[in-house]
């Protein structure tokens, strides 16, 4: 059992304190550890966390208003609720729907992007409608109508 007054410190864990400056002898006299030159060798410099040594800042470098991801697809997209309005208007048949149709009676504007029904709104006529894409809700809305969803 050890006695308080023979407890010693571990082997290596207790140095002595680097005294910088004290002159050549101690070894770390003239630049005082620091290097040879630049603003953190001087006296008084004070350097924030954020600084990055002239560098344009993180936070100048970055887009400050959102993001667009440029592996997106970007899709023409009509909800099947605005399909049920024309057809009830009679601006569109329910048959033969598909996207050259949508792009002849200007409902879409753009003939490079592919199609996508979305799922919004209510539909209850019988419609058969080719697109590139379905919202899972839009497909199921459109079958439970008696419709058909062909996906090209």
């Amino acid at each position: 059992m050890d006695i308080l007054s023979n407890l010693k410190y571990a082997e290596g864990s207790r140095h002595r304190k680097k005294r910088v400056g004290r002159g050549q002898g101690s070894g770390f006299g003239g630049t005082s550890t620091r290097g040879e030159n630049g603003a953190k060798s001087r006296s008084g410099n004070k350097n924030r966390a954020w600084f990055e040594g002239g560098q344009m800042p993180l936070q100048r470098r970055v887009p400050k208003f959102g993001f667009k991801n440029i592996n997106r697809t970007e899709y023409n997209v009509i909800n099947v609720g605005d399909i049920q309005k024309l057809i009830d208007t009679g601006k569109i048949e329910k048959s033969g729907l598909n996207k050259e149709y949508f792009l002849n009676k200007r409902i879409i504007k753009n003939s490079k992007f592919p199609l996508k029904i979305l799922g919004n709104g209510d539909i209850n006529s019988s419609i058969e409608i080719s697109a590139d894409a379905y919202s899972s809700t839009a497909k199921e809305k459109i079958e439970k109508a008696g419709g058909k969803a062909v996906n090209i």
